[in-house]
């Protein structure tokens, strides 16, 4: 992965790597008619995209929702 995609945007804040997980929950909600998506599947498709450990994944998602997700 580039250094460079997990330096903040100007815009919002947001590194690359947290634009691709919040992009790819919002798709995952949408195709499952608005309910939740399990954290599993979040990764699955996440690591589709990005080559990103489970551990990293959870630290991101931690600070992105502001409490630990089970």
């Amino acid at each position: 992965m580039d250094p460079r995609d997990r330096i903040p945007d100007v815009r919002d804040g947001l590194t690359r790597v947290e634009r691709v997980i919040l992009h790819t929950l919002h798709q995952l909600q949408g195709e499952r008619g608005g309910r939740n998506v399990p954290t599993a599947m979040l990764y699955g498709y996440v690591v589709e995209r990005l080559d990103i450990g489970p551990d990293e994944f959870q630290d991101i998602l931690t600070r992105l929702v502001g409490r630990r997700v089970p």
